[in-house]
């Protein structure tokens, strides 16, 4: 399980980055709170944090119930996948929001790897 609190504790950390981000463009571009519109940088990063928080909601108990049910070494490899594709989704979005396609894709699919492995290997337990 350390595997998987690993990639989940990373993983958290990138989100908070994205916050501090968000608070920041609060800052230089004037976006007062509670308001989430404004300058459209601001709202891209309050956008990548806010679905960030959206794909943590499926990473963090696939992450556990992979390392558990599958496998405690190859979280890793999915968790991995999910950080450098939230980082790559992150910079895209901001910069051009219809070039998020790959970021979102790794997110994706790191994401859809942990929940069907863990089924996979609940189900496998099971019998």
């Amino acid at each position: 399980m350390d595997n998987a609190t690993l990639i989940v504790l990373l993983a958290l950390l990138q989100y908070i980055w994205f916050g501090m981000r968000v608070g920041m463009a609060r800052g230089k571009y004037k976006v007062n709170a509670p308001a989430c519109e404004g300058d459209e940088t601001f709202e891209r990063l309050f956008r990548v944090q806010q679905n960030t928080m959206e794909q943590l909601l499926v990473l963090i108990p696939a992450a556990y119930a992979f390392a558990y049910y599958l496998s405690s070494t190859w979280v890793l490899l999915a968790g991995a996948v999910f950080i450098i594709g939230r980082f790559m989704y992150s910079a895209e979005y901001v910069k051009d929001p219809k070039s998020r396609t790959p970021g979102m894709a790794l997110t994706l699919v790191a994401n859809v790897v942990l929940v069907l492995g863990a089924l996979f290997g609940l189900i496998r337990g099971m019998l």
